[in-house]
């Protein structure tokens, strides 16, 4: 096979897992490769480029905005409005959306699922991926999306989208709310609780990680947390839930196994769980060396 072409896009980039994680990936497939790093404020300007690649990875803030500029798209790419991974043949570029696949894989490993009451927070790509991938791995979806007052027609819109598509396949016993975070701290102590809270905002990255998207009175209410931020390992969301009691889950896995999903796409390639679970251990001890500083508190 020629060498592969590949990368992922950005702006601003800056330190970012995606060449450690799919590079160690091509390896593994024993695929001859080169991964850049592309930091792209315009992405029209871009274009000519990423149709030279072979595949390339998008991140923050492109993950929407490259729709309107693919040849074609998968169907759940379609449906959940977010494109993370793109294949390029003879200069057509072709969508997908792994963070769901990723995320669910991340969840399995910790025995978790979309069941149950679910509280998302964010409306962005991260949280509409989250928010389609849940209904569609689910019946009877009870699913509340947490946003700041200023983004809820936003929210409102992606609870719209998601009730459509349960309503075409047929669901009837569905519950979706739309609440601010104000509505949301207000009511801490009186509603039922959450079965899993799934952060799908930047709230408590790298470099401000002390902060947390919602209050220890929220994660309280919750069984399990799961926090997309993976940088740091443990973030302040998923301290509080430590604290409280709560299973947590962090970002890193998802990112592992969004790329391990990308892989598939591109190569069909089925990796080893042990190979899997060995990059994701490198993968946060390569993170700690870049960050020193962020390894995990967590007792081993």
């Amino acid at each position: 096979m020629q060498v592969q072409k590949a990368a992922v896009i950005g702006h601003p980039i800056g330190h970012t897992m995606s060449p450690f994680i799919h590079r160690r990936l091509f390896q593994l497939e024993g695929i001859p490769f080169v991964y850049q790093v592309l930091d792209v404020p315009d992405l029209p300007a871009a274009l000519p480029a990423l149709r030279e690649l072979d595949c390339f990875n998008i991140t923050i803030p492109h993950k929407s905005a490259i729709l309107p500029f693919l040849d074609s798209l998968d169907a759940k790419a379609r449906r959940f409005g977010s494109v993370n991974t793109v294949r390029v043949e003879t200069g057509r570029m072709t969508g997908f959306t792994t963070d769901g696949a990723g995320c669910q894989k991340a969840l399995e490993n910790h025995g978790l699922d979309f069941s149950g009451r679910l509280l998302l927070l964010g409306n962005g790509g991260a949280a509409r991926a989250l928010a389609f991938e849940a209904a569609d791995r689910q019946r009877d979806v009870d699913l509340t999306i947490a946003c700041r007052e200023n983004s809820q027609p936003k929210a409102v819109a992606l609870a719209q989208e998601v009730a459509a598509f349960l309503r075409e396949r047929g669901d009837r016993m569905f519950r979706l709310t739309v609440q601010t975070y104000e509505e949301l701290e207000g009511e801490a102590s009186s509603q039922p609780g959450f079965d899993l809270l799934l952060n799908a905002t930047s709230v408590g990255m790298y470099p401000r990680e002390g902060a947390s998207p919602v209050s220890r009175q929220v994660v309280s209410r919750c069984g399990a947390v799961f926090d997309a931020v993976y940088n740091p390992a443990q973030t302040e969301l998923l301290r509080l839930a430590e604290e409280t009691g709560a299973q947590t889950v962090g970002g890193m896995e998802m990112l592992v196994y969004q790329a391990v999903a990308a892989h598939e796409i591109w190569y069909g390639t089925r990796f080893s769980q042990e190979d899997l679970r060995t990059l994701c251990r490198d993968a946060q001890e390569e993170l700690t060396r870049l960050f020193p500083g962020t390894e995990s508190k967590k007792e081993e």
